[in-house]
């Protein structure tokens, strides 16, 4: 049995999920964690997700995020964000997850969807600010 890493720590995935991540990657766009951070001041109709473990949001998330966590993101999305064409961006801890969650969200219908690639872990590297409890 694999042991979870600690927050902050980059856990070994899977040859099948790295295998699964490979293949959305061509499909869906990709935001810098700069890109986001410049959307987020200059557009107020941009949305960043965090689509991580509610123990993760709650440890710290990046200032204006919104928590929709990866398990219900496809279940909630709609009633949260029903405009398709909104810029929406998602995060994760390194920026896997929130492929997989972009790809879903085009094939739903979303048309302006990104993945911010690196996740909080390059948010965090970057210096960027960060909310903690």
């Amino acid at each position: 049995m694999r042991k979870m890493a600690p927050f902050g720590r980059r856990m070994e995935h899977s040859p099948g999920f790295e295998r699964l991540v490979a293949d959305v990657k061509p499909r869906i766009r990709e935001l810098s964690v700069m890109e986001v951070r410049d959307r987020l001041q200059k557009n107020s109709d941009f949305v960043l997700l965090d689509v991580r473990e509610q123990d993760e949001w709650a440890v710290g998330r990046i200032p204006g995020a919104v928590y929709l966590g990866r398990g219900v993101l496809e279940r909630d999305i709609e009633a949260q964000i029903p405009d398709a064409k909104r810029e929406i961006a998602l995060y994760c801890g390194g920026g896997y997850r929130s492929a997989l969650a972009a790809d879903n969200l085009q094939k739903m219908g979303y048309t302006n969807v990104f993945s911010m690639a690196g996740g909080i872990r390059a948010w965090r590297a970057a210096g960027l600010p960060e909310e903690r409890p």
